[in-house]
């Protein structure tokens, strides 16, 4: 799939100096970056909701 993002002329510098930085293309940086945030939201979130769940688990036990 190919996603095309506009970013602002501050933003497209600061990703290409980080990139730059790290030795990578600003493509392949913002890949990585995207990558990542997708696997870690979906950890986050599961630690959130189960921590809630566990929270409020006599509460949901008397609802029931």
């Amino acid at each position: 799939m190919k996603i095309t993002i506009d970013l602002s002329a501050a933003q497209a510098e600061r990703l290409r100096q980080e990139a730059e930085r790290l030795g990578l293309a600003p493509e392949d940086l913002a890949r990585a970056a995207l990558a990542d945030l997708l696997v870690t939201r979906d950890d986050d979130f599961r630690v959130a909701a189960e921590r809630v769940l566990r929270k409020n688990e006599e509460l949901y036990r008397r609802l029931a």
